[in-house]
Formats: structure tokens, C-alpha cells, sequence
């Protein structure tokens, strides 16, 4: 179980994370909200220690995000492990947890700034201030385009399943850990050119009888060699047997 450990610098929260960011760590998001709601200007996360890291982890870090932009703040990853730095550079969200990603490409938006539309005695902002509409137009695209990429990223993340399952078939057939594994997936997929969901998908395939295309079986039985593997060229006949067996 992941849990947290908070220190306060200046008008920023450092947020120490430990233990395995997965779908248990939902039940971190009300204290990292806190932890947020009591920042200046946001808060920085240390995930070193962090050693396991799946989609539903992203997530968190993602709706962390959404709430720290909701408040004119940001989130930024300061350090983070392998576990953590793979899946963010998988999923291209590695620059959204920057000091670079803010809501304006500079200092971040207060509430204020962004939704205030009226003068303090209540009366609508006068024709002749523009600006103060065009700021507000500007940070309502802003947040629409972030959640639209946050849409896009969780629609993508809903094949990590199918790439996992994968991922085990080739660590049960060739004796390789689950990083060699995910190594030779990633390599097989830019070899050949194939998105990694998809070739995830007709590897699973093969366990139900069909067959691989030839240069995917080329290419993948050379990465699970040079992975070390046992018999990496065996993978060619796995379809074959997986059809004999039935």
C-alpha cells in the first residue's frame, strides 16, 4: 500500500510517496487533495521509492493534476523511479508534470483571475475592458484542451490490460522478468512498426490458436533472444502447438 509523507518548502508541498501506485492508490486522492488545497502554489512529488507503478497510479496523478489546475496551481514530478518514469514516458504525460505545465505557459492562474467576470459591488464587467473577457476565454480553452487529453489518455490506458496479459504469457513462456518482458514487447511493436495495444492483442491471440505474421515472429523472437531468454526462436511455433492442443 502507497502512503505519503509531506513536508512543506516555502509556498510549495513536497510529497514523498512509498510503496506501489496502483488502483489502492485512489484512496490517497483526499489527502493529496488536502495536502494541495494547503500549498501556495502547488505541490512537488518525490516517487523514487515507488516501485510499482500501473495506469490506475497515472490516473491519480492525473486528477491530482486536473484539481491543482482547478485552483491555479501545479503538480510537479521532481524525481521518480523506473517504475514511474516508464509508464509517464509510455503514456506522453511525463511533460505535463513539469514547471513548464502551466495553465498559460507562465505563471499560474488564480480562481480569480480566471472566473472572476464581475466587479466587487456585482455589476457585469464594463464593454470596454475586453481583456478581462478574452483571460477568461482563454482559460476556459485551456481547460477543455487538458481535459480532453486527460480523456485520451485514460481511453488509451484501457488497453494496458490486454498488454499485461501479454506481458505474462511472455514471462511464463520464456522465463523472463516482467522488465525483459516489457522490453521485448516495446521493441517488438517499433521493429515492426505496430502500436504496442495491437501487438499485444495478436500475441494473446496465439494462445487461442491463430498465428502471428511473419515478420512480427521474426522480430519478436529476436528481441525475446537477445532479452536472454530460452528459446527465443521457439516463439514461432507457439501458435502452432497452442492449435495442436486444441
Amino acid at each position: 500500500m502507497a502512503t505519503l509523507d509531506v513536508l512543506p518548502d516555502g509556498d510549495r508541498m513536497t510529497v514523498t510517496v512509498w510503496g506501489e501506485l496502483d488502483l489502492g492508490s485512489r484512496r490517497l486522492l483526499p489527502d493529496l487533495y488536502d495536502v494541495l488545497a494547503l500549498s501556495g502554489s502547488g505541490v512537488d512529488l518525490r516517487l523514487d521509492s515507488v516501485g510499482f507503478c500501473d495506469c490506475s497510479g497515472v490516473n491519480v496523478l492525473l486528477d491530482l493534476r486536473v484539481r491543482a489546475l482547478d485552483q491555479g496551481k501545479t503538480v510537479v514530478i521532481r524525481s521518480a523511479g523506473r517504475a514511474v518514469g516508464r509508464l509517464l514516458d509510455l503514456t506522453g504525460t511525463r511533460e505535463l508534470f513539469t514547471d513548464a505545465a502551466r495553465t498559460d505557459g507562465g505563471t499560474p492562474r488564480t480562481d480569480a483571475a480566471r472566473t472572476d467576470a464581475a466587479h466587487p459591488d456585482g455589476e457585469a464587467l464594463r464593454a470596454d475592458a475586453p481583456h478581462a473577457d478574452a483571460e477568461h476565454t482563454d482559460s476556459d480553452t485551456d481547460r477543455d484542451h487538458l481535459l480532453a487529453e486527460v480523456a485520451q489518455l485514460r481511453r488509451a490506458m484501457q488497453t494496458r490490460p490486454t498488454i499485461d496479459l501479454a506481458r505474462g504469457i511472455l514471462m511464463a513462456s520464456f522465463s523472463l522478468s516482467p522488465e525483459a518482458a516489457w522490453s521485448v514487447l516495446v521493441r517488438t511493436s517499433q521493429n515492426t512498426n505496430t502500436k504496442l495495444h495491437q501487438l499485444a492483442r495478436e500475441l494473446v491471440g496465439t494462445v487461442h490458436g491463430s498465428t502471428l505474421p511473419e515478420q512480427v515472429q521474426r522480430q519478436l523472437a529476436a528481441a525475446v533472444a537477445g532479452a536472454g531468454a530460452r528459446g527465443g526462436a521457439a516463439l514461432c511455433h507457439t501458435a502452432g502447438a497452442a492449435e495442436d492442443e486444441g
